[in-house]
């Protein structure tokens, strides 16, 4: 019989991958790169240029997942994995500066009659 285990915010996690590699090299914008995208293959959504995050199920999903962030990483920079508690991710503050982009013109309507 399979067991049950309840599902907490406290035990449900968020991965925040953050790094700053070199791109001064072709070799090296290749490899930021290549990361970048390796990360998205794993699941992560970019939250900032440099920051990603994944959610996982558990710590030890969050374990595999940071194992293969440890197989993603480029010979040069520096990587790091923070994990969070799905209560403290629920926490988070978002703050949008004040200026933004002009909304588009309405497309004008084509009058049939």
């Amino acid at each position: 019989m399979p067991t049950y285990t309840a599902l907490s915010k406290y035990s449900l996690m968020w991965l925040y991958v953050m790094f700053d590699l070199p791109v001064q090299t072709k070799s090296q914008r290749k490899s930021a790169a290549r990361f970048r995208k390796d990360l998205l293959k794993d699941g992560f959504s970019m939250l900032q240029f440099s920051v990603y995050v994944r959610h996982c199920a558990s710590h030890e999903s969050g374990a595999v997942h940071i194992n293969r962030v440890r197989n993603f990483v480029p010979p040069e920079g520096m990587v790091s994995v923070i994990k969070v508690t799905d209560r403290q991710f629920a926490d988070m503050i978002n703050i949008v500066g004040r200026r933004q982009k002009p909304s588009p013109k309405p497309a004008l309507q084509l009058e049939l009659f």
